[in-house]
């Protein structure tokens, strides 16, 4: 018992390789409670200290912002297309290229991650499995970081 879930200290332009979670994560958590996650997550963001890289203020912008976070998320855990078949190709570092993200903002959205997976944890949800989906999101969330501290 007990999840593993550290944050990897990242630098600025520095992109290890990445793994896709494994596809057990999603098997068992399921398509319905995965998006569950994802939508909890940004909730969690409104009231973060990194809320100003949302559009927290704007219902529409912020509610397209999640789902597609669900749809990139859920495809990279081996799910569906979703985000290929409505945004095409992934180009995540240029999608985020607009918006500041240091290293500290990456910290805190991983961190806000940390409750929600550990409540997984707690449904029953394999916890090698919570690691490997907690592991792409610490190392992906690298490639993310685009402004110094």
């Amino acid at each position: 018992m007990g999840l593993d879930l550290q944050i990897t200290p990242g630098e600025i332009g520095v992109r290890p390789p990445v793994t896709k979670p494994h596809p057990g994560f999603l098997h068992e958590v399921g398509e319905e409670r995965f998006e569950k996650l994802v939508y909890d997550h940004y909730e969690s963001l409104k009231t973060s200290d990194i809320a100003f890289l949302f559009p927290i203020f704007d219902d529409e912008d912020f509610a397209e912002a999640q789902k597609h976070a669900f749809d990139f998320l859920i495809e990279m855990s081996g799910g569906p297309d979703y985000f290929t078949q409505s945004r095409g190709e992934h180009q995540m570092v240029g999608r985020h290229a607009p918006f500041r993200i240091d290293e500290a903002a990456r910290c805190s959205w991983l961190a806000l991650y940390k409750p929600l997976l550990e409540a997984l944890e707690d449904e029953g949800i394999t916890p090698e499995y919570i690691e490997s989906f907690w592991n792409y999101l610490d190392i992906f969330s690298m490639w993310l970081v685009n402004t110094k501290s």
